[in-house]
């Protein structure tokens, strides 16, 4: 069994039934390495699982029906992170930080934040709460999906803790708001470092740094002068340098460019960057899975709340049901995440009737967690 840090990319091999579109790699990395241990009396794990808002039931309970059919040793415990306001902060509550410090692993639907009420991004808190320093998004091609390219092959290492995300701004004067962007060399060596060691992992030659340290020279230098520093610790992967807006003309232009390198950016560029290269490699973030890296790792859907067609029965499960895959690789748990990642595949490139509206398809989640299940062997 293959003790991995997270999950990774690799191209598609052999016909639909040998698809794997993340797969796990004998790599050496420790930050993020899956430690927990299954219930002594069940020989199940036990998984945090936060169901979020507007879709977010409704494509969780989704994942839960399909784990279940496939017989996946997991006991899913509901976990309730509504945010409290606590001196001015926003927090979750303890019961939630001890659940997923206590399993060291957790699964997430989409949150949305309270508009109106004081409340940061909950998403931005439990990144601070737990030391979620990276977020992994892979983008890949799914054959026989339409989408504006082919062959896309996309990772995107994101800073996670601090830059613009840091929350740091006030008014100096009204109609005056300074926001405050936050780089230090701490963070950057932490991220910095996974990035190395992650793309060499999965056998990739470049790792990119995408920076805008011609503008922004302390802040961006700082992270660019980080990489260049530690670029001597991984003399099998090629350090290179990249301005955003190259990078996102490129991507645009001739994402294959970048089928053998990881990018490794800033907070925001990488939110940015990641969800431009969802768009060129499926063209829907409802089919995007991503990890958020720490000692605890935390795996979630990367799309919206989607409150306008919340209990509707439409909402695309894909992107969680992905994710649960990359958990599950996580866990050493391969078996199962083999069986869904294919039957999830398959469910999709079976044709417009098996997928939901937003891939153009007619499809309810009911139908389509329904047809998963059936493809699952």
């Amino acid at each position: 069994m293959l003790k991995v840090g997270v999950p990774l990319s690799s191209k598609y091999i052999g016909t639909i039934s040998k698809l794997r579109y993340f797969m796990t790699a004998a790599d050496k990395i420790s930050i993020g390495n899956f430690k927990g241990k299954p219930n002594p009396e069940t020989g199940n794990y036990t998984v945090p699982f936060i169901e979020g808002d507007g879709v977010g039931p409704e494509i969780s309970k989704s994942v839960r029906t399909i784990f279940k059919a496939a017989k996946v040793p997991i006991d899913w415990v509901n976990c309730d992170i509504g945010p409290l306001l606590i001196n001015g902060e926003t927090t979750i509550p303890q019961t939630a930080v001890d659940q997923i410090n206590n399993s060291l692993i957790a699964l997430k639907g989409p949150l949305a934040t309270p508009v109106g009420q004081g409340h940061r991004s909950i998403n931005l808190t439990l990144r601070k709460t737990f030391g979620l320093f990276a977020n992994v998004r892979p983008a890949k091609s799914i054959p026989n999906l339409a989408s504006t390219y082919e062959n896309v092959d996309l990772i995107v290492i994101r800073e996670n803790t601090e830059g613009e995300y840091s929350g740091i701004e006030h008014e100096i004067v009204p109609g005056v708001v300074q926001s405050i962007k936050l780089i230090t060399r701490k963070a950057s060596e932490k991220v910095i470092k996974y990035a190395f060691e992650y793309t060499r992992s999965i056998g990739r030659s470049n790792l990119i740094v995408v920076h805008k340290a011609t503008i922004q020279r302390r802040g961006d230098g700082l992270f660019v002068q980080t990489a260049q520093e530690m670029a001597d610790k991984y003399p099998d992967v090629n350090l290179k340098l990249e301005l955003i807006d190259n990078t996102v003309l490129n991507c645009i232009m001739n994402p294959e460019k970048y089928a053998d390198s990881v990018s490794v950016c800033p907070n925001l560029y990488g939110d940015i960057l990641s969800d431009l290269n969802s768009g060129l490699s499926t063209g829907s973030l409802g089919l995007t899975p991503s990890a958020n890296i720490g000692e605890t790792v935390l795996y979630e859907a990367v799309h919206g709340s989607a409150p306008d067609i919340a209990g509707q029965d439409k909402a695309n499960p894909t992107a969680l049901l992905l994710s649960s895959v990359m958990m599950l690789n996580h866990m050493g748990l391969q078996k199962y995440a083999d069986m869904i990642e294919t039957a999830v595949l398959t469910t999709i490139t079976s044709g417009k009737e098996f997928r939901t509206a937003d891939l153009g398809g007619s499809a309810t989640t009911t139908s389509f967690t329904k047809a998963v299940i059936e493809n699952l062997n």
